[in-house]
């Protein structure tokens, strides 16, 4: 028997993803055998898994979604932290439900390391959190935690984000329980994935960014942050976030997403098994699901 189809929507932020994911699922449904087919989305973003981080993320409102169920939107307190595992597990139950409503799971997102681990059947290790040391490392710069890690595992410290703060103390978390950061066992998946990147040019993309930030800050991102302050969300976890806890400006969310769309696309061009489309252009629908 083939293995199930899963589709993957990927790419750089403002680039039409959720959009394209929408249209497929909705495409799925068209056929004869509509009844019996067509789409459900899970998300794979980092931050659309918490709660109340809406504007700011860039969240798909109900209009949008034109009546296609959409998974692992709002599941989590921002207060709280949701790993990669736990992603990985909602994610995996997920693609067992809607594969058992004899539908298509399309997981939509741009955090690369929650594809990775649903797509390449990543097992990470089952450290447990260590809230002691990570007061004391979350003091420290990304520079610092990088020579921290690199004493400890220098192995993890060559193919790892120098610049991730999050991932740099998660890192040294693991060596200082293993004494190193054991490679990541994978277990293959039991799915074909058809993974679709949408990436624009650069000129392009930076229109795209500037038109959705000037969205963001016009449809109420400052309330969305004090709202999110004023529920006990403290100004460090809206770093973590990706939040300035400060009165961010309009320059500054701009640049910071120009520099998160290049890291995005760094991550994904590892994979040699995306399909990419150009999202300024025309998408063959042929070519997309073939």
């Amino acid at each position: 028997m083939s293995k199930p189809r899963v589709v993957v929507i990927l790419g750089q932020t403002a680039t039409g993803k959720s959009n394209l994911a929408v249209k497929v699922a909705l495409r799925l449904c068209s056929g004869p055998s509509a009844q019996k087919s067509g789409g459900e989305i899970i998300s794979a973003d980092s931050r659309q898994v918490y709660k109340g981080l809406d504007i700011g993320t860039g969240k798909i409102n109900k209009k949008e979604m034109k009546g296609i169920p959409h998974h692992l939107l709002d599941v989590v307190n921002p207060k709280q932290k949701f790993t990669v595992t736990e992603y990985k597990k909602l994610a995996n139950e997920k693609i067992v439900e809607i594969l058992t409503r004899g539908k298509v799971p399309i997981i939509c997102g741009g955090t690369g390391f929650y594809i990775d681990a649903i797509t390449k059947g990543e097992v990470f290790p089952l450290v447990p959190p260590n809230l002691k040391l990570r007061k004391v490392l979350e003091r420290k710069t990304a520079g610092e935690l990088y020579k921290i890690l690199e004493k400890l595992d220098k192995a993890r410290a060559k193919n790892i984000d120098s610049k991730n703060k999050v991932r740099l103390v998660r890192a040294i978390e693991i060596a200082k329980v293993l004494g190193k950061v054991p490679k990541i066992e994978i277990i293959k998946p039991n799915y074909r994935f058809i993974k679709i990147g949408l990436y624009l040019p650069i000129d392009k993309l930076k229109i795209k960014i500037e038109k959705r930030v000037k969205s963001m800050f016009k449809t109420g991102l400052l309330n969305e942050i004090k709202k999110l302050k004023k529920s006990g969300v403290s100004n460090k976890r809206l770093q973590e976030l990706g939040f300035e806890y400060n009165e961010p400006t309009y320059e500054k969310v701009v640049a910071e997403t120009i520099k998160y769309a290049k890291r995005q696309m760094t991550w994904f061009k590892r994979d040699k098994e995306i399909k990419w489309f150009d999202a300024s252009r025309p998408i063959s629908w042929s070519r997309l699901l073939a």
